[in-house]
């Protein structure tokens, strides 16, 4: 058995098991929300920290990286074990089809596994649903647990999306009502312009990257920690 996997949260950071290959690209379709409690990693039981799942979305389009493993079926048996001790908040695996940068009609990958959640409560205990951003941005501001901080992984994902040139509005505007509600935010510090191109890849001035950049060192902690979901 050989498998792909889409990372689009914190295995594109940190995916913490042996891979042979990585491919960054984009999976169709899906949207990335912080609609998922995690009570182990990012937060606890009495305060859940708020994590990435996929909601199903025509014409979207989600940035990430792809990884193979490959050589022997116990080499491939312990990264899904690992995987599905960290992605344990998730209650499916989804096959998708993986498009690499540049070419948006074929396929390069079939059958990626990639760990979703079923948008339904009363199925998955793990499933918070939206809400409005201010309260969002709140939940993660003051969330933690064993691995560290829940906004660290907003402020990673963040950096990791500007790292491979696809910021998101979504995501830097949560961030953004982050700072805010930590009292961190600059004066004249730049917020995003408008979105250019499509609904994922925006294009921001250089100097919001800056700033955005020099905003995340100070609250950026050190974890050191392989299990990071």
């Amino acid at each position: 058995m050989v498998f792909w996997i889409f990372g689009y949260g914190s295995l594109v950071w940190n995916p913490g098991f042996d891979y042979d290959e990585k491919i960054m690209g984009f999976i169709k379709d899906y949207k990335r929300v912080f609609d998922l409690a995690c009570i182990d990693h990012r937060g606890t039981p009495e305060n859940p920290a708020r994590t990435l799942t996929l909601e199903k979305t025509e014409g979207a389009i989600c940035y990430g990286a792809a990884y193979c493993v490959r050589g022997g079926a116990e080499r491939e048996r312990l990264a899904m074990e690992y995987l599905e001790r960290r992605e344990c908040e998730y209650d499916q695996k989804t096959l998708v089809e993986f498009y690499k940068e540049g070419d948006a009609l074929q396929p390069a990958l079939t059958g990626v596994i990639v760990f979703t959640s079923t948008p339904d409560k009363s199925v998955n205990k793990y499933y918070l649903g939206p809400a409005p951003l201010e309260d969002m941005a709140r939940q993660i501001a003051t969330a933690s647990g064993p691995c560290g901080n829940n906004r660290e992984y907003l402020f990673k994902l963040e950096k990791a999306l500007y790292d491979i040139g696809h910021e998101e509005d979504y995501v830097i505007e949560l961030a953004n009502e982050v700072r805010k509600v930590l009292g961190i935010v600059e004066k004249g510090f730049v917020i995003k312009e408008k979105k250019l191109v499509g609904s994922s890849h925006i294009p921001l001035k250089t100097a919001h990257n800056i700033t955005a950049l020099k905003l995340r060192r100070p609250l950026s902690e050190a974890v050191g920690v392989a299990m990071d979901s």
